[in-house]
């Protein structure tokens, strides 16, 4: 069982943490989050967009052992040489790599050696970090996120794996927060003009958030708060899913050949949802969760208004504290807004589909080396989503932080605001 007695929740992030004592902290609040699991439930893969969980766990490790250790510590010992393969995900100019769709056949290495693993690179990483070149203190901050976002897709991952064995099985027993009826949605509307996108800051960020560049913007109006399961559910009942004036072609055309009826993980009496701790109520007031952009399209065009670009979502939640119900919270599922006049839930809950394609912007340079095929190989034919969700950590996400899925996934935790013109 990966973590043993750790922590089951995510690990506090000091103002004064040392390097060691924060990447001490990131893998350790890996192994927590898996801390429940039996050996088996590492190894399988339900669909080939989901990784199995050991397949996390090793590669993430490779990733610190590949662009750190092996470039930057002095007699470094690979682990397996072997590992190279099995646990590359996508840096072609690293070598070849065991394809996506057949990890959960890895049945070796096992679990316990994918552990002595981690712990092998961990122990050399404590004496790398020893060294103070900004260079290892970058690519550091890039494992770190790296292994955050993973930290993410563990989640999100073993959630579609239960969700697939008729037992239903729960990662752990979670709370289930109070859930006050929302007030009814309005709108807060925003000035145009020309406003600037991108990072801004001194800290970390990804390469696709730069360069920051001036943006021509619109009046427009943001929903105050996401869409909620209840909202949701009436444009089921409506006879949405099978009324094609509401979904864009290829929409359409996914939703016919995958034969959805309503939102993933739903039962099909619409009173029931799939969570981490099991099957629960559908919680009326909670945001819908687990949409693709099809969905979330097509809902907004129901609905009368659409869904924002990325400019205008990073505009509006510029100016607000990082703070919800984010993985720190321990929740792990979406929960109702708080009753105010104010701009709410922009992060945490679930991510939030936009209309904007993911693409690079202007002046945009990747990453030098194998690390430039982190980003920018994949800015064709996804769309962005903003905001972070109730499995995404705190100190990983910031107003600029652009995710990107392809329009017809949904077993992550995606969702809707509603956006309109002024």
């Amino acid at each position: 069982m990966p973590g043993g007695g750790a922590a089951l929740r995510p690990l506090s992030k000091s103002e004064t943490e040392s390097p060691g004592e924060q990447f001490r902290r990131v893998r350790e609040t890996t192994t927590a989050l898996c801390a429940t699991l039996a050996p088996e439930d590492t190894v399988v893969q339900s669909m080939a967009d989901v990784s199995p969980t050991k397949w996390h766990l090793a590669h993430t490790s490779w990733f610190f052992e590949n662009f750190l250790l092996s470039e930057h510590l002095p007699n470094y010992r690979l682990f397996n040489e072997k590992y190279n393969y099995l646990f590359n995900s996508y840096y072609f100019t690293v070598g070849a790599m065991h394809q996506r769709p057949r990890r959960g056949l890895l049945s070796r290495p096992t679990l316990k050696e994918i552990m002595n693993y981690r712990t092998h690179v961990d122990t050399a990483m404590q004496q790398l970090l020893k060294n103070e070149d900004p260079d290892i203190r970058f690519l550091l901050a890039l494992g770190l996120n790296h292994e955050q976002q993973h930290q993410e897709l563990i989640l999100t991952d073993i959630k579609h794996v239960f969700s697939s064995s008729p037992l239903k099985p729960a990662l752990r027993e979670l709370p289930v927060a109070p859930s006050p009826t929302p007030d009814p949605v309005s709108f807060i509307e925003f000035a145009g003009g020309i406003d600037e996108a991108g990072y801004d800051g001194a800290g970390f960020c990804f390469d696709n958030e730069t360069p920051r560049h001036r943006t021509l913007l619109r009046s427009y109006a943001l929903a105050d708060r996401l869409v909620t399961n209840a909202e949701y559910r009436e444009f089921v009942e409506d006879g949405a899913y099978a009324t094609a004036t509401h979904w864009l072609s290829d929409g359409w055309s996914t939703l016919q050949s995958q034969g959805w009826k309503h939102p993933l993980y739903w039962s099909e009496d619409l009173q029931q949802e799939f969570s981490l701790s099991g099957m629960r109520d559908l919680d009326p007031g909670a945001p819908v969760c687990h949409l693709s952009l099809y969905e979330a399209d097509a809902y907004a065009r129901w609905a009368g208004a659409r869904l924002p670009t990325e400019f205008e979502w990073e505009a509006a939640g510029a100016g607000l504290n990082v703070s919800g119900n984010l993985l720190d919270s321990g929740v792990m599922h979406p929960v109702a807004a708080p009753k105010s006049s104010e701009l709410k839930q922009m992060y945490g809950d679930t991510w939030e589909w936009t209309s904007s394609a993911y693409a690079a912007y202007p002046g945009f340079k990747p990453l030098a080396g194998s690390l430039g095929e982190y980003n920018g190989k994949f800015m064709c034919g996804q769309a962005v989503l903003r905001g972070g969700s109730c499995v995404t950590p705190t100190d990983h996400i910031r107003a600029s932080y652009r995710n990107f899925f392809y329009p017809q996934q949904r077993w992550q935790f995606s969702g809707i605001r509603l956006a309109k013109d002024c």
